[in-house]
């Protein structure tokens, strides 16, 4: 651990030239006292750093020299500074070791192409977080990510939405997903693969037990099954609408993505007042009453009965209040 670090506070130095002991410290995150000890072993490897004093003093490296790491080619180099997403690291808990394999990626680029990099970076930001939402707190995920990395089974108490709510569980982490700004992880559970959202966690221990993690397991292609499975379970209603033209170019932006991508599939010729009837995939007459009211008067729904009364009871109220 420790001499990775030190090639890190080298490569820090060859990337930014002159830094601080606190700034070196901010970026590998330890503490002052670790860098002063990082920099006489570097000084008695023959690393010639030396430090400058004064108010605008630090630690540099002697002009000229360079360690250079290979094995990357600047292609693969360049698709990893476009595939950083740092929020993510460091929730994970590798905000320091996603620092030192970006400065070795640095070292391994002569200076043409370690320019395009850091051209790439001013130009390409991945924010992987959804629109309008308060961001969770996620005060398990960094022992959870080393629980799937070490394969130790982990004790948690979970949230859940129905009752009893607050549950007990022992579990065999296998992957962690993070979705729309939503971290997910998948977990071996009784010989089954469930989903669990992170931040239901309410306590999580990291147990001393490893387990064997299924050679099939694809992470990738199980979630997005469980995905579609989600989904599909999660509409288990149909309604009958109709949609005028105006409403059609904005449900894209107002429904959820299965009803909105079933009124594109479905979509047939409009009627003589150009009003299109489409039947859709709902979560519940409540869930939907919400999404239709986005719609205002430019849908209308034909069934299921019960949601008609209520979306009807809806306009009445606003009848009456707006006069």
């Amino acid at each position: 651990m420790r001499a990775s670090r030190l090639l890190s506070v080298v490569l820090l130095l060859q990337d930014r030239g002159r830094l601080t002991a606190q700034q070196i410290a901010t970026e590998l995150d330890v503490s002052i006292r670790t860098v002063y000890r990082d920099i006489e072993a570097l000084g008695e490897a023959g690393v010639p750093v030396y430090a400058e004093m004064g108010a605008n003093g630090g630690y540099q490296l002697v002009d000229g020299y360079r360690t250079r790491l290979t094995g990357l080619t600047p292609r693969e180099a360049g698709s990893i500074f476009l595939a950083g997403v740092p929020s993510a690291a460091a929730e994970l808990g590798l905000g320091a070791v996603l620092t030192t394999a970006e400065l070795k990626l640095k070292a391994a680029l002569p200076a043409r192409l370690n320019r395009h990099a850091d051209e790439i970076r001013d130009r390409f930001h991945l924010d992987p977080a959804g629109w309008f939402r308060e961001t969770e707190s996620h005060p398990h995920l960094a022992a959870l990510a080393g629980a799937v990395w070490n394969r130790r089974r982990v004790r948690m108490g979970y949230r859940r939405w129905r009752e009893p709510r607050e549950v007990q569980r022992t579990v065999e982490p296998l992957g962690i997903v993070l979705k729309a700004g939503v971290w997910y992880f998948l977990a071996g559970v009784d010989g089954d693969v469930r989903t669990y959202r992170v931040a239901t966690i309410l306590e999580l221990t990291v147990l001393d037990e490893t387990f064997d993690r299924p050679s099939d397991f694809d992470l990738a292609a199980t979630w997005a099954e469980w995905a579609v499975d989600f989904e599909r379970r999660l509409h288990r209603d149909e309604a009958t609408v109709r949609f005028a033209p105006a409403a059609l170019s904005r449900i894209p932006y107002l429904m959820t993505r299965a009803m909105a991508r079933n009124v594109t599939d479905t979509v047939g010729p409009p009627d003589p007042d150009g009003w299109t009837t489409v039947t859709l995939p709902i979560e519940s007459v409540r869930h939907a009453h919400a999404e239709f009211l986005r719609l205002g008067a430019d849908v209308e729904v034909l069934a299921p009965p019960a949601l008609r009364e209520m979306m009807r009871s809806t306009a009445s109220s606003m009848t009456s209040l707006y006069g």
